[in-house]
C-alpha cells in the first residue's frame, strides 16, 4: 500500500478551473473533488476504486492506495511512500477519521438498508429540538458506532471526539439527490489484533470489498490517519 500527497498545481492553466474543480456549493465540491482525484489513477476505464482519499484543504488530498498515482496535468508529482505500520497488540495511536457512520438493518422485504447513525438519532426528536442536541447526539451515536468498528477491527477506543458533523448533498440523478451525513473524528485507539486492523487498510487482490471504515468512501470518507501517540 502507498500513502501519497496530491497537490493541485498553481499553474495558471490550472487556476483558471477553479470553479470546476473546488466549486463553492459543498456538495458539487465533493463530488469535483471525487472526479479529480480518479484521474490520478486513470488508464483503465474498467478499474473499480481501490483507494481512499481525504481533502485536507488548500488543494492537497491524502490517497491510500495499492498502487501510488500516476502523473496528472492537475496535479504536482505525486509524493507516495509505502504504507506497511509495524504494529503490535497494545500500540497505541492517536488518529483522525472521516466517516460516514451507518449501520445496516433488514426491511420486511428482505432489502438491507444503510441508516445514518446520527440522523437517526435526531428523527426521533421534534423539529425544534433537533439543531441544540445535534452535535450532543453526534458524539453519542458516532462514540458507539465507532466502538463498534473496533470490535470488528481489532482496536478500542481510549479517547473519541466528533469535531463536525454535517449532512452531505452531492449532485444526484434527476430529482433524486444522495444525502449522508459526515462525521470528523479525533481520538486515540488502542491496537488489539494488529492483522485485524490493518486489514482495514488493504486491498487484497480480487477482493471485492474495499478497506477503510464506513460508507461513501467515493466522496472522501473511509481513511483513518493514524500515527504513534
Amino acid at each position: 500500500m502507498y500513502l501519497s500527497r496530491l497537490t493541485l498545481k498553481r499553474t495558471p492553466d490550472v487556476a483558471a478551473l477553479a470553479q470546476v474543480l473546488n466549486p463553492p456549493a459543498a456538495g458539487a465540491r465533493l463530488d469535483a473533488h471525487h472526479r479529480l482525484v480518479w484521474s490520478a489513477f486513470a488508464g483503465d476505464s474498467g478499474a473499480r476504486r481501490d483507494f481512499l482519499w481525504r481533502d485536507m484543504g488548500g488543494g492537497v488530498f491524502l490517497v491510500l492506495s495499492p498502487r501510488p498515482p500516476g502523473e496528472s496535468a492537475l496535479f504536482e508529482p505525486p509524493e507516495a511512500q509505502p504504507f506497511a505500520p509495524d504494529l503490535a497488540p497494545g500500540d497505541r495511536l492517536a488518529f483522525v477519521l472521516r466517516a460516514n457512520a451507518t449501520r445496516t438493518v433488514t426491511a420486511p422485504d428482505g432489502r438491507k438498508q444503510h441508516r445514518d447513525v446520527v440522523m437517526e438519532a435526531l428523527h426521533g426528536l421534534p423539529k425544534g429540538a433537533r439543531a441544540p442536541r445535534r452535535l450532543e447526539l453526534a458524539q453519542e451515536a458516532g462514540r458507539r458506532w465507532l466502538e463498534g468498528q473496533g470490535a470488528r477491527a481489532g482496536f478500542c477506543v481510549t479517547a473519541a471526539g466528533v469535531i463536525a458533523y454535517d449532512v452531505a448533498e452531492p449532485p444526484g440523478q434527476g430529482t433524486r439527490r444522495p444525502r449522508f451525513g459526515v462525521l470528523d473524528f479525533e481520538g486515540q485507539i488502542e491496537v488489539a489484533d494488529p492483522a485485524a486492523f490493518l486489514a482495514r487498510f488493504r486491498w487484497p487482490p480480487g477482493a471485492e470489498t474495499t478497506g477503510g471504515f464506513g460508507r461513501a468512501k467515493a466522496f472522501g470518507c473511509g481513511l483513518m490517519l493514524i500515527r504513534r501517540a
